[in-house]
């Protein structure tokens, strides 16, 4: 879409459904389940490409997921078609985050550079460990994997769309060869 406003942030992925008044059972993208809590709206994008607004009547946290029950689709057989869709919300209703705290959309696609070995890559993925993010890099020394941790991570800067980060010996390759 073309204004920020109306632009969409991809938030979590139906897992499941709950229990049979239509509830669906949404992985949130971020361990942090906050953002559908508080959501009045969503978009769900189903794999056949169709794509629908629906108002929310229940957003309640489940076991790390969250159940959320779409206005106007009150049984299970309404919802079941909905597994595997990607769930939406538009930017301008995303809450504010801490300075120092990011939207995955945010840092999908920058490019990574270390203090020392400059151009890594381009950040393509993250995942969710007990302990700490993990961001997925993939450039010249295939794919890196870097804790997302305070030591690791120098500085991210959104104008510029850069990460740049000061890496342990032994995380990249000593070689560009790989």
């Amino acid at each position: 879409m073309s204004t920020r406003d109306n632009q969409l942030f991809k938030v979590g992925v139906v897992a499941g459904t709950h229990g049979l008044r239509g509830d669906l059972k949404v992985r949130p993208l971020s361990s942090e389940p906050d953002t559908l809590l508080g959501a009045e709206e969503i978009c769900i994008s189903q794999k056949n490409g169709k794509s629908v607004f629906h108002q929310l009547t229940r957003a309640v946290p489940h076991k790390g997921n969250v159940l959320l029950r779409l206005r106007g689709l009150d049984h299970i057989n309404e919802v079941e078609g909905l597994v595997g869709s990607e769930v939406f919300m538009r930017v301008d209703q995303l809450p504010d985050l801490p300075e120092d705290e990011y939207y995955w959309q945010e840092l999908e696609g920058m490019s990574v550079s270390d203090r020392l070995r400059g151009d890594i890559g381009i950040l393509e993925g993250m995942f969710t460990t007990a302990a700490h993010d993990v961001y997925i890099v993939r450039g010249r020394y295939g794919e890196v994997m870097i804790p997302v941790v305070s030591q690791f991570i120098i500085s991210v800067d959104r104008q510029k769309r850069q990460i740049e980060v000061d890496l342990p010996e032994g995380l990249v390759p000593e070689s560009d060869e790989v």
